[in-house]
């Protein structure tokens, strides 16, 4: 990876995109009449970064992207987990609450995970994220690296219709109704899908702006695409 100047701080934002968007995932917001967590303000631009890798460096820095984004995130969830488990401080108080016990519940109501997200999370990042890279990696030889846009928008449309059919259904399949499941799934793949076609100007600048300044404009001819592969 030598002289690579630019990739370190791509995924340095693609890992913090993705950190974030798991801590402000716990508020639930209406936007447009759609009910939807707070982190769809932000998590459609860690798919975004993933077009980015994969188009500029290659499927094979994209995957170690996936995988060092996914460890730290296992990182801040684990130190969270620990933090919630440790016993308040008797003279811990936050705003109006009352008292280190009322304090330690808000903690853990906020920052604290279930299994069954934590699970559904992870599963339908990593999954999304490698749907995501391979089929971009695909059309770029396809399209023998001509219209970017349909790349972006078409490999984002399946990762993240995959990674909002896999999120939903583990985390709330017999919680809800099915009616709500397929409401909110439809609701989450649209808003997202929306995004990454809003922000294709975007996704260009950065691209060509990165091939320039790094002089590289990666094909996967001879990639080997499976996800275990890191090295």
């Amino acid at each position: 990876m030598i002289g690579y100047r630019w990739y370190h701080i791509v995924l340095s934002i693609f890992v913090t995109t993705l950190i974030v968007s798991n801590i402000i995932a716990v508020k639930i917001v209406t936007i447009f009449g759609l009910i939807l967590p707070a982190a769809v303000i932000l998590f459609p631009v860690a798919y975004i970064i993933g077009d980015v890798l994969t188009e500029v460096y290659g499927y094979g820095r994209a995957r170690q992207a996936i995988w060092i984004a996914f460890g730290c995130n296992l990182l801040a969830v684990a130190a969270i987990w620990i933090a919630g488990l440790l016993p308040p401080a008797s003279s811990w108080t936050v705003g109006a609450l009352n008292g280190p016990e009322e304090a330690a519940q808000a903690f853990q109501a906020i920052l604290g995970f279930t299994p069954r997200l934590l699970l559904a999370s992870f599963i339908a990042y990593l999954v999304g994220e490698f749907v995501n890279a391979f089929i971009l990696a695909k059309m770029k030889i396809l399209t023998q690296g001509r219209y970017l846009w349909t790349r972006t928008i078409g490999s984002t449309l399946i990762g993240q219709g995959i990674d909002s059919l896999l999120f939903i259904s583990i985390a709330f399949y017999g919680v809800l109704p099915s009616s709500i499941l397929v409401s909110a799934i439809l609701a989450q793949w649209l808003v997202k899908s929306a995004y990454e076609v809003l922000a294709t100007p975007l996704t260009y600048l950065v691209v060509n702006n990165l091939k320039r300044a790094e002089s590289i404009d990666t094909f996967d001819t001879n990639t080997d695409f499976s996800p275990l592969h890191v090295g």
